[in-house]
């Protein structure tokens, strides 16, 4: 199984922790799991919380050696980070494991260097103090998660479950993500460049919302669906749909749509065997050439060697 380090930095906030143990002991690959996950800390025993509460934590950094992947969390990590956890995030990145942070644990990633010169995130409420400590970092205080390849962050709270799920998607494709975010109840897509909070306030749970506009389309993505489609089953104007699409999802109801629409082809190659073009009428994406561009452009991968690596079929 791939081995996930949780390394928590104290005090510890419960919620940071607990997200990895809640995805990723989900995870099922032809019925077996696919992730062993093991808390961790400098030094082993009673971790007091952010809150007041111990956690008891028995690994110590010799996890960290051990893992394939390594998760940083902990308010902790703001403050001057204990040397040894330094020294054992800058080996492991340096073997070439993947290394990731929920909330403030960028700012223990960016005290081992491992920052310098790359784009990454954080919470929102503690941006200029990263960016006034670690100026070298390519802060991107705007997004839910940053996926520079080896190192992963996040931003706070509930997008550590964003970036988690992103990770199983990376790691086992859609079918399986889409899987884990059900049995966690939590959105299946939100891209990591989707924004961290949205002043305008949300509308009330009244026939005003969107949402059912929003499963309209899901049911419909391989018919022509635009912006006077989604405007008139919203019974509003296509000014008004968008300015209310992005105050509910932070992004353009194009680029919902499209995003859905990758997001099924996806699903559809990993776990059937349809052409290609049958992939791309499907999805709503119309041709082979313009699944290969969007697939392409936003998983690094044309359709073809999307389903042979990832077909669960």
């Amino acid at each position: 199984m791939h081995r996930i380090a949780v390394l928590a930095i104290p005090p510890v906030i419960s919620f940071d922790v607990g997200i990895p143990e809640i995805v990723f002991p989900a995870v099922r690959v032809d019925g077996r799991p696919a992730y062993e996950v093991v808390m961790c800390t400098a030094d082993p025993g009673a971790v007091p919380g952010y809150t007041g509460r111990s956690y008891l934590i028995d690994a110590g950094l010799e996890a960290v050696a051990a893992a394939d992947t390594v998760i940083v969390t902990g308010a902790g990590s703001r403050d001057d980070c204990d040397p040894r956890v330094l020294l054992a995030l800058r080996a492991a990145a340096a073997a070439g494991t993947r290394i990731a942070s929920i909330c403030t644990g960028a700012f223990a990633l960016a005290q081992a260097g491992l920052l310098d010169h790359r784009p990454a995130t954080t919470y929102w409420l503690y941006s200029q103090e990263m960016r006034e400590r670690f100026p070298t970092v390519d802060l991107q205080p705007d997004v839910l998660f940053v996926d520079d390849g080896q190192v992963l962050t996040s931003a706070g709270l509930a997008a550590g479950l964003d970036l988690c799920v992103h990770i199983v998607r990376r790691d086992h494709g859609a079918a399986v993500a889409n899987t884990v975010a059900r049995l966690a109840v939590v959105a299946p897509i939100r891209p990591g460049g989707q924004a961290q909070f949205i002043e305008t306030p949300l509308p009330p749970e009244t026939g005003a919302a969107l949402a059912a506009t929003r499963a309209w389309a899901l049911a419909r993505l391989d018919e022509p669906i635009g912006l006077r489609e989604l405007a008139a089953h919203a019974h509003t104007s296509t000014r008004t749909l968008t300015r209310r699409f992005r105050a509910e999802t932070g992004s353009s109801p194009l680029q919902w749509l499209l995003h859905q629409r990758v997001d099924r082809a996806r699903e559809l190659l990993e776990v059937t065997d349809l052409p290609i073009d049958e992939v791309a009428r499907r999805s709503g994406l119309g041709t082979a050439e313009s699944l290969r561009l969007h697939l392409t452009r936003r998983h690094g991968l044309p359709p073809s060697a999307y389903r042979k690596a990832f077909s669960r079929r």
